[in-house]
């Protein structure tokens, strides 16, 4: 048995209550730490919560002296209210962390992020999360592993319409999705999060990029072995 810390942003997202649910329940750490603007609605010996600005994370710093770093951290444009506030969330907030990660040494830090992330993508989404996903590159951390999901399915605590229609028309559609499309195949946010401990526990340096395909693959074995 390890004795590992973790910390983890975004717990009360869609992959994030899955992920603290599975770090909670490993025996490799002895300690998860939480960043929530406010308290969740669950105890546990292992677990500590730490309200904090995500406006001035620096100030929490001694937090990020953890083995681990999970970054769950997501919104839409919708629930944000403008690109200015999605992008405090999704570029912003994420660099940040990662910044105070390589600070305190952390091991690994593991960040969810979307299929069709690019850079130079002409959709703000897409454009936002390549460039978060370059900036953590150059960064040169010790272990960035980042998870590219197509169609995330589960039950959201808000209705997006999108994902809705797409989640009743998988079942029909992935037959079709082999080969080079098997990356667009919708994956369950209990499968992303267990993929995220698995890759969590290895001791590998370098950047790793891990679409849906990969994400299935990783979340029905017991070993996880990074590719870049």
């Amino acid at each position: 048995m390890n004795s590992k810390t973790a910390l983890l942003a975004g717990a009360s997202g869609l992959v994030g209550n899955e992920l603290l649910h599975v770090l909670l329940e490993s025996p490799n750490y002895e300690e998860v730490k939480v960043l929530v603007r406010k308290r969740l609605e669950i105890q546990h010996p292992k677990l500590e919560q730490v309200l904090v600005d995500f406006n001035r994370l620096e100030n929490y710093d001694e937090y990020f002296h953890v083995n681990d770093v999970y970054c769950c951290l997501g919104t839409t444009i919708k629930k944000a209210g403008s690109q200015e506030a999605f992008r405090k969330v999704d570029y912003e907030y994420p660099v940040k962390m990662a910044q105070l990660a390589k600070k305190r040494n952390a091991e690994n830090f593991l960040i969810i992020s979307a299929l069709g992330a690019d850079p130079k993508s002409k959709v703000f989404y897409s454009r936002t999360k390549g460039e978060v996903e370059s900036e953590l590159k150059s960064m040169h951390l010790r272990a960035l592993h980042i998870f590219q999901p197509s169609l995330l399915l589960g039950d959201r605590k808000e209705f997006r319409f999108g994902e809705k229609i797409a989640a009743m028309l998988s079942p029909l559609l992935r037959p079709l999705l082999f080969g080079k499309l098997k990356k667009y195949k919708p994956v369950s946010a209990r499968r992303v999060a267990v993929a995220m401990y698995q890759v969590g526990q290895t001791n590998h340096s370098g950047h790793f990029t891990y679409p849906s395909n990969r994400i299935f693959e990783l979340s029905r074995s017991k070993t996880a072995e990074p590719k870049k």
